[in-house]
């Protein structure tokens, strides 16, 4: 369970006064991601989720965050909405940290990723990268290619741990991705952590879109690149590249990819498999005893990288 951080019945009690949403019924504490805790509130007016924010997020980025999430709801993109309290503030203290309400979003997410839905990942992904171009303010990746090797140095003497000779083959492909990585391509507001259990379904069509705790202002293809990574790898590793090409052509109409786009999509590809084995490296090496959480394991990101290093260009993707 991604919960680090107990809140009493008291304590949340207390909070609500300050909302405008009516008492506590029930919460609970939610099972899915690994970086904040995450709990489902029921009151007297509706459900709603719970989220204290832990681990990586810089306080001074969660007005971005909300802030953008308020702008893509207002024009039309199906997301969570943060609720204000009756002093105008969406953000307030809970338990030691900082905490936000935001509205509830029905539908489920895809425990098994299907071809089908792939192509409406894509539209909405698309729709998303649009829509944000309305929104002004700007934030820059924290975790992108500036600090993955900040990231690799501190699993480093603990990496071969995991498997024999990780740090110094991780070292290697590190640098080439680095001395690849593509300038200049169409930039704007990414989610950045589109898994599957940040998208909702319901009866076939996408319901919504959630957790946008580590969107930022990037490259709009390595936004596609970490869905390929995501959404189109089979439990054996295998890439699938129907799912890949489903995802693509949802992609591509609603926004066209350029050619320099295209080109660069194995290297963002390798770079999206890289930032995630990394962070996920460090959580199996660092989670502290207690938390409620399951570590994922870094070497399922490996397997993808290794398919990615051999790419032979945006073919491989269904290009």
């Amino acid at each position: 369970m991604a919960v680090y951080t107990e809140v009493t019945d008291e304590a949340l009690a207390e909070f609500l006064t300050h909302y405008n949403i009516g008492s506590m019924v029930a919460f609970r504490g939610i099972a899915e991601g690994v970086e904040n805790s995450n709990y489902a509130l029921k009151t007297t007016q509706g459900d709603f989720i719970l989220t204290l924010y832990e681990k990586r997020v810089d306080p001074a980025d969660l007005p971005w965050f909300l802030g953008l999430m308020e702008h893509l709801a207002a024009h039309g993109l199906s997301c969570p909405l943060p609720v204000r309290a009756r002093d105008g503030k969406n953000l307030n203290p809970l338990a030691g940290k900082i905490a936000a309400i935001t509205t509830f979003l029905p539908g489920v997410w895809p425990r098994r990723v299907l071809v089908e839905h792939c192509e409406p990942l894509g539209a909405a992904l698309a729709r998303l990268h649009l829509t944000g171009e309305g929104f002004a303010p700007k934030r820059a990746n924290a975790l992108g290619p500036d600090a993955w090797n900040d990231l690799l140095q501190k699993s480093a003497p603990q990496a071969d741990s995991v498997q024999p000779g990780l740090g110094q083959e991780l070292d290697a492909m590190l640098h080439g991705i680095v001395a690849n990585w593509p300038r200049g391509l169409p930039s704007g507001h990414i989610h950045a952590d589109l898994f599957p259990d940040n998208v909702f379904f319901l009866d076939g069509e996408i319901s919504g879109l959630i957790d946008f705790y580590f969107a930022c202002t990037d490259i709009y293809v390595y936004d596609i690149a970490i869905c390929l990574n995501a959404w189109c790898f089979e439990k054996d590793f295998s890439f699938n590249v129907t799912k890949s090409r489903a995802l693509l052509r949802g992609y591509i109409a609603h926004r066209a990819l350029s050619e320099a786009e295209t080109a660069a999509l194995p290297v963002l590809a390798q770079g999206a498999a890289m930032r995630f084995l990394l962070t996920r490296l460090y959580d199996w090496l660092n989670t502290p005893p207690g938390a409620m959480v399951t570590p994922k394991d870094p070497l399922d990101y490996y397997r993808r990288l290794r398919f990615h290093n051999a790419a032979k260009g945006a073919a491989a993707y269904g290009l």
